[in-house]
């Protein structure tokens, strides 16, 4: 069965001023993947974002989802989206009932229906008791579960996920993981952006590496460690990249620290 594409990307490429940051990225990506989006600081990953969610445009090249161009296209698409941010600001003085049933209306559940199903996702992912506490009583985990159950609320079609298990602990994390996996199993599409490259190694379907603004790598971990000498994704990331002074600065490191260098 042929599978569904979802997003196209089609020469892309975005500068700021005179800094290239995408320089012709071409990529498909189809119903039920996931997708690690990898590469180094700077390369260009938040950037693709943005540009896919309307966040930022100016952009050249083009991007469709859902089979529409998103620059000649109406907004509705976005209610189609999930996204959890790397770094993200919320109402510190509303509850998680609050937050989520404001969230829930904003992509037009009704609120008896956001408000059930965010209870009940609250109390899944172990923070219910917390459901009516303010925000601003959040641990850094609580408020990254909080996130989460927004992302995931409506339903979406696709998942754009950037660091989105910063702060939760080992057993959230289980969870988190299969979360994705019955997503997938259901034909939903996730972008997941990490540097924990055993993580996107264990739970990605299909891993991009994006290095200058352009994709040095495109396949699954199965297909890149076939196509490189080092077996890690890491050690793979570190080789495709370039990156291969990690020992010798951290032995530097240890000896401006122990006062053996002046």
């Amino acid at each position: 069965m042929e599978q569904q594409e979802v997003l196209t990307m089609t020469n892309l490429t975005k500068s700021y001023g005179h800094k290239a940051v995408l320089q012709g990225v071409n990529l498909r990506v189809y119903q039920g993947e996931i997708i690690g989006y990898i590469g180094p600081n700077g390369a260009g990953k938040s950037t693709t974002v943005k540009l896919i969610l309307g966040i930022e445009g100016n952009y050249g090249g083009e991007i469709h989802l859902f089979g529409e161009d998103i620059q000649n296209s109406s907004i509705d698409y976005k209610r189609k989206i999930g996204y959890v941010p790397e770094i993200a600001d919320v109402y510190d003085n509303l509850t998680g009932y609050e937050y989520l049933t404001f969230i829930g209306q904003l992509y037009g559940l009704s609120l008896e229906e956001a408000a059930h199903k965010s209870e009940a996702l609250m109390e899944l992912f172990g923070v219910g008791e917390a459901y009516h506490s303010r925000i601003s009583s959040y641990s850094k985990g609580m408020r990254q579960k909080l996130l989460i159950i927004s992302s995931v609320l409506h339903n979406p079609d696709i998942l754009f996920l950037d660091e989105p298990i910063n702060g939760l602990d080992a057993n959230s994390v289980m969870i988190f993981k299969e979360i994705l996996t019955q997503l997938a199993a259901q034909g939903k599409t996730i972008f997941y952006s990490s540097h924990i490259m055993d993580v996107v190694e264990k739970i990605s379907s299909r891993i991009i590496l994006l290095h200058d603004g352009k994709v040095a790598a495109d396949g699954t971990f199965e297909e890149l460690q076939a196509t490189n000498t080092e077996g890690t994704l890491e050690r793979i990331f570190n080789q495709l990249t370039g990156f291969d002074r990690h020992q010798e600065i951290g032995e530097q490191f240890v000896a401006v620290v122990g006062g053996g260098t002046r």
